[in-house]
């Protein structure tokens, strides 16, 4: 399965890269989460996720090694249709271009094994390696963001603290030697190593982050052709696979696929079962690239699906405003509006504080509808019955 976003020459463009180089973290979060719901109608699930980042490392584990031994490529590289090659270094020390590479006949030269062993370190390795000091910064930091804000008492704080340059604790008052030797050594390492950690992590993974953000640029503005430290270190350059390529490296995994069929040793019955059990595992392997990324979007799909349904079902139902009621109409006998909507309909004069009655909504002074509806018992332009209690007075003109 391959997404080539295009381009020309064997250059990868930098979003080919970045594409490459982000796949795992959002598949990863896709894998979680989709574990996270099948976990609530499976409760077994949940001892998967406790040891999530052991599980997800495993699985990498196995895809990028499988990856890396029949396309010499990481697992997301293969999946964009890129190929790991050796970066020829030139006589004066600088490691070729891409360019120059394309027409060096060491070009189909597959990786070593240290090269490979190395990309497997910093595909998998360093990542689960980052996972758990990033976990252990955040519950550490979260820690004593909550004793700051909530205090742990002075003299435990002062406690804590007291620390010698060996990281065992400082005696003090009645404390003696007896104290110090029942709290065991590894567990003054683990203090002084979490100390270390909330102190010296961030800094680390600042520097990390900005000489791969300084190689990216570079990268981008075609000043090197390594995309990431890790590649430079390797001594790696990352291109396009021709077609011919693919058709060559599928053709070297059967034959030597075959070489290990043909190296099976033991009863028929053995061989035959060896011989579907390695089968069926390199199936797996074949397809996981292809199946993992279409199981992760198919659940996508019909969890949205059936949240859609379920919102559509049990969502309450929203029915349009009732139209407004009509205008009351001047009645034959009433008192007739005059055309300035400021005026008072009884006085015509402008109106002094406001007032109108419920029963037909027409706008008054207060003292003339209160006067004409104590004697008459009804609206001046509407002749509706009123009293005195349907008064009400507006406090801002209308």
């Amino acid at each position: 399965m391959l997404m080539q976003v295009g381009g020309e020459g064997s250059r990868p463009t930098f979003f080919e890269m970045s594409a490459a180089q982000n796949l795992p973290s959002s598949l990863r979060s896709a894998l979680l989460y989709s574990l996270g719901v099948m976990a609530q109608r499976r409760p077994i699930l949940h001892r998967v996720l406790d040891h999530s980042d052991e599980a997800y490392s495993l699985l990498m584990l196995l895809l990028e090694l499988h990856s890396l031994r029949t396309a010499d490529a990481s697992f997301a590289e293969a999946l964009y249709g890129l190929k790991r090659m050796p970066a020829e270094i030139s006589s004066t020390g600088v490691a070729m271009t891409h360019e120059a590479q394309d027409s060096a006949v060491s070009q189909s030269r597959p990786l070593s094994r240290r090269q490979r062993g190395l990309s497997l370190l910093f595909l998998v390795g360093l990542p689960y390696l980052k996972l758990k000091l990033q976990s252990a910064y955040n519950t550490q930091r979260g820690g004593a963001l909550q004793a700051a804000l909530w205090g742990r008492g002075d003299a435990e704080d002062a406690q804590f603290l007291e620390t010698d340059n060996l990281g065992t604790r400082t005696p003090s008052g009645n404390e003696t030697a007896v104290s110090e030797i029942e709290i065991p050594m590894w567990q003054h390492w683990k203090e002084r190593f979490l100390q270390a950690l909330v102190r010296w992590y961030p800094w680390i993974h600042a520097t990390n982050e900005g000489v791969t953000f300084v190689y990216q640029l570079l990268y981008l503005l075609d000043a090197t052709g390594f995309y990431t430290p890790a590649l430079h270190i390797s001594g790696i350059h990352v291109r396009r696979a021709s077609g011919q390529e693919l058709m060559d490296s599928t053709k070297v995994i059967e034959e030597r696929r075959n070489r290990e069929f043909r190296r099976l040793r033991g009863p028929p019955f053995a061989q035959a079962l060896q011989r579907v059990m390695l089968r069926t595992a390199y199936t797996v392997l074949d397809y996981a690239q292809t199946g993992l990324i279409a199981s992760v979007f198919l659940f996508k799909m019909v969890e949205w699906w059936y949240q859609s349904a379920e919102q559509r079902v049990t969502a309450p139902s929203i029915y349009p405003p009732p139209p407004p009621p009509p205008q009351p109409k001047v009645a034959e006998g009433g008192i007739q509006l005059p055309a300035d909507r400021r005026l008072c309909p009884i006085c015509m004069r402008q109106r002094t504080n406001p007032a109108l009655i419920a029963v037909s909504g027409f706008v008054f002074c207060y003292p003339c509808i209160f006067n004409y509806v104590t004697q008459y018992k009804r609206c001046p332009v509407t002749l509706s019955r009123a009293s005195t209690s349907q008064i009400r007075r507006l406090f801002q003109d209308a």
